[in-house]
């Protein structure tokens, strides 16, 4: 940071401010402090048929691979429509939040990943800007090797086991590193 958004100085430090425990930029001439927050990233596992919808990337990072939709969150919108924006833009198609059903915090990367169970409305579905594929898998068909983010994996592999059991139960968990 070299400007205070609030005053325009660049006389700003990157210190611990009193009364708190983290290192932040604050500005010596205003008194501002800037605090930082994760980014959240929403995206939906829809479900057509028995069938994943996923869609293979063609926009970095992890440009070739293979995930749900996703990503992340705007100002002024709810985690559901984050989740059903990212799915329209990154699939062309519509979709109806079922549940919430995975949550992973990745505090090495400053990020939040929440995934909704949805179904998916009907076949209209197909590459958007984002990606250069989209299709539906059965279970066995899942490209495991070429999936792009392990919250992605670990949220297909907890809706394996799920429909194992006929029970679809909500998971928040932290992973520390990929």
């Amino acid at each position: 940071m070299k400007y205070c958004s609030n005053c325009g100085s660049s006389n700003l430090e990157f210190i611990v401010p009193k009364h708190d425990n983290i290192k932040r930029y604050c500005c010596q001439d205003c008194g501002t402090i800037f605090y930082t927050n994760p980014n959240n990233v929403v995206g939906a596992l829809c479900i057509r048929d028995k069938k994943i919808l996923m869609a293979k990337r063609d926009i970095d990072p992890r440009k070739g691979l293979w995930t749900l939709p996703a990503g992340f969150m705007e100002n002024a919108e709810t985690l559901q429509e984050g989740a059903l924006r990212e799915t329209f833009e990154e699939t062309g198609s519509k979709a109806k939040i079922k549940k919430a059903y995975t949550m992973f915090s990745l505090p090495h990367i400053n990020q939040v990943h929440m995934f909704f169970l949805a179904d998916l409305l009907d076949d209209n579905y197909g590459p958007t800007f984002e990606s250069s594929e989209v299709r539906l898998f059965d279970i066995e068909e899942i490209l495991w090797d070429e999936i792009a983010f392990p919250t992605v994996k670990k949220t297909l592999e907890y809706y394996i086991e799920d429909s194992k059991k006929g029970e679809f139960i909500f998971r928040e968990e932290g992973i520390k590193f990929w």
